[in-house]
């Protein structure tokens, strides 16, 4: 496609080419080479030329050096604590499978209403639309340059608009955790509405992962410029009273028996919220591993350390599907990952102290109050017999793992 259209050129030379989905479709479906919610999924041609495309009609798009993505901000607030009404039986929140239902049970348990501080809350204008039409100004990630964009009619799609007494919200929910989104998710539905009606419109974000809801507000302090948006706030929820103490991961550590090392990679995945988050995606079904690479946040390098870690766990399972590697949850992980949010994490927190290194460095981290250096990891992973660890380089890198684990561990205790 970038060949036949000499794209890159006509970038060069006119600052962004336009290309329809009938041209597109030739070489691809359009959908596939159109919608890139990361930066990491971007193919070949755009990552390594820094592109990025943004359609502008119902049926055409516009290929630039667009600075497109944003990066989250660290979730850092203390978990705020709500609760389904009792009456309800329909929702269960040890099954929030689909962003669908986690957007639900937000709105039952009055995590919406407290977070954007509104009242008289009700679902309205959500689903598929056109967005109408509106000019903005974009910034070039190569030149200190904007370029001026026109959209008309193009096709948008918000997961939940809430509309009370002060305010129309705009969500955009996610069940995978990332670095970053595009802006593209929150700004076209925020310009298409602010046209056509008088309130107020906060742009949120959603992300539900491992029982807890992520929010942040956003706002675009100059309405016409799509990199104009500012974090407003941002707060994490939990739906359930119970809370993991810190005797708790005490009793775990002094009970949980030790294991043998697994005949599997040690792990080289140290956000351990991500190999939760991975479990969780293959809860519906197995995914193969272009399919993981694919739909979420990962390269075919990360699919690869992500999906061996819950592995190295015992929650996954690996098998050849075809010509093609899958991964589906182990009859350990489904037990585990069908519990609530407290049985959840103790058992999470069970299956990594299982694992001798894992409990030595917490019990030094517990006795002085803070995680010892990674030289001191390193010299535990010596003396703990693990598979496919060989030269100090990689010791070092896997010794991150550990102490990102670790400090899950410790980020969980609340009481």
């Amino acid at each position: 496609m970038f060949r036949e259209h000499e794209i890159l050129s006509r970038v060069e030379r006119d600052g962004a080419f336009k290309i329809s989905a009938a041209q597109i479709k030739k070489f691809r479906e359009p959908r596939l080479m159109t919608k890139f919610d990361h930066r990491i999924n971007m193919p070949k041609n755009f990552a390594a030329n820094d592109l990025s495309i943004l359609p502008v009609t119902r049926g055409d798009y516009l290929i630039a050096h667009f600075e497109t993505w944003h990066d989250f901000e660290p979730s850092t607030s203390p978990v705020v604590r709500m609760s389904l009404p009792e009456h309800l039986q329909s929702l269960d929140t040890a099954n929030i499978f689909s962003e669908a239902v986690a957007l639900n049970c937000a709105l039952a348990a009055g995590i919406i209403a407290d977070f954007t501080g509104d009242e008289n809350i009700f679902p309205t204008a959500d689903g598929r639309m056109s967005s109408g039409a509106f000019d903005f100004k974009i910034n070039d990630t190569r030149r200190n340059f904007r370029h001026a964009v026109s959209v008309s009619s193009s096709q948008i799609e918000i997961d939940a608009a809430y509309e009370g007494v002060n305010f129309l919200t705009l969500i955009e929910a996610k069940r995978d955790l990332s670095d970053d989104f595009l802006i593209r998710q929150l700004y076209y539905p925020y310009r298409t509405w602010r046209g056509k009606i008088r309130k107020p419109i906060k742009p949120v974000f959603l992300v539900y992962s491992n029982g807890i809801f992520y929010l942040r507000e956003y706002s675009f302090d100059e309405p016409d410029e799509y990199n104009s948006l500012r974090l407003v706030k941002q707060r994490r929820y939990c739906i359930e009273r119970a809370r993991i103490t810190l005797d708790d991961v005490r009793q775990i550590l002094h009970d949980a028996p030790r294991e043998p090392e697994p005949d599997v990679p040690f792990p080289q995945a140290d956000k351990f919220e991500r190999v939760i988050n991975l479990c969780e995606l293959l809860c519906k079904k197995f995914l193969t591993r272009d399919e993981i690479t694919a739909r979420y946040a990962f390269d075919a390098r990360q699919t690869d350390y992500y999906a061996n870690a819950a592995r190295y766990l015992g929650l996954t399972e690996k098998f050849r599907l075809d010509d093609d590697v899958a991964w589906r949850l182990s009859d350990l992980g489904g037990k585990i990952f069908s519990h609530g949010y407290r049985e959840r994490q103790l058992a999470l927190c069970r299956r990594i102290l299982s694992h001798k290194v894992f409990a030595d460095v917490l019990k030094i981290f517990m006795a002085g109050g803070q995680m010892p250096s990674r030289e001191q990891i390193v010299r535990l992973m010596k003396n703990s017999a693990l598979n496919r660890v060989g030269s100090d380089v990689t010791f070092g890198r896997r010794a991150s793992t550990i102490s990102g684990w670790l400090n899950w561990i410790v980020g969980i205790i609340d009481g």
